[in-house]
């Protein structure tokens, strides 16, 4: 009997810190590992770097075809890009040009 007295006065002063040392412990986890922990907040903070590095990209590649675009429109038709199309288009080229062939179209 006295055993169990014992461990029921010291079992009072134990478990006030151990419940208080539990929750903290599973606070600091989900502020690490959780669905909007440290580590998630970091991996959206790359994906939004990749997205904007995958926009600036798109958005270059759109201006260069705007520009492209802007040549062959019917109030002010560039000459030169005319030219340019009708020869990819119609795979037409001169007797004295060489003509070098790559991967743009």
């Amino acid at each position: 009997m006295r055993i169990l007295t014992e461990i029921r006065r010291r079992a009072r002063h134990v478990v006030g810190p151990f419940l208080g040392l539990t929750a903290v412990v599973y606070f600091a986890y989900h502020t690490v590992q959780g669905d909007r922990g440290l580590l998630a907040w970091w991996r959206l903070n790359q994906e939004i770097k990749q997205a904007e590095e995958s926009l600036t990209s798109v958005e270059v590649a759109r201006d260069q075809l705007d520009r492209r675009v802007r040549l062959l429109r019917p109030d002010h038709l560039d000459p030169d890009m005319l030219e340019e199309r009708a020869r990819l288009m119609l795979n037409l080229g001169r007797d004295n040009e060489l003509v070098i062939l790559h991967g743009h179209s």
